[in-house]
């Protein structure tokens, strides 16, 4: 199967589930049998995760994690690291996004990403008016700009009404994670 439209979707905002919308999306698509790119910024190659764990038994589905060793707000990580390595994945995101190879491909954090200067504005505009026309583009992170959003198909904003935090509760291994 192959898309004969490929669309921009980005999902941002303050609240969770951003990532677990897209890597939704991934699981639909695999089970569909479209072959799926996912990249992630912004968080450490061997941060466990339970949408990681699942992806990683379809064969349709690759995951891209950069070479960062902590997560984004680690006070260990620098901001040279992070832009680094935000700009090596970032190539290897667009030319997967432009090539056709993979029907859908995921960016994930890339708001942020742009938010914190890591990855430039124009980069991602370019990505997305160059992307192959069958190919599914989905962007996640807060902080997402006007630019972006007005160049995407369809956009989800999360917004936290309330949130286990605020009471002290920490992030739970297969629910937040």
């Amino acid at each position: 199967m192959k898309l004969t439209k490929g669309l921009i979707q980005v999902y941002t905002g303050e609240g969770k589930g951003k990532t677990t919308a897209a890597f939704g999306l991934a699981l639909r698509a695999a089970g569909s049998g479209l072959k799926v790119g996912i990249f992630q910024f912004l968080k450490a190659k061997d941060l466990p995760g339970g949408e990681l764990a699942l992806a990683k038994k379809f064969k349709k589905v690759k995951i891209f994690k950069n070479n960062q060793t902590h997560p984004m707000f680690d006070e260990d990580t620098s901001l040279e690291a992070l832009k680094t390595n935000a700009k090596i994945l970032f190539a290897a995101a667009e030319k997967a996004g432009k090539s056709g190879k993979y029907d859908m491909v995921i960016l994930d954090e890339i708001n942020n990403c742009v938010f914190g200067g890591l990855i430039s504005e124009a980069q991602v505009l370019r990505l997305l008016k160059n992307k192959a026309e069958t190919t599914e583009l989905v962007l996640t992170g807060r902080n997402l700009s006007q630019k972006i959003l007005k160049a995407a198909d369809l956009v989800t904003e999360m917004k936290m009404i309330k949130h286990p935090y605020e009471k002290g509760v920490a992030a739970r291994k297969g629910i937040e994670y």
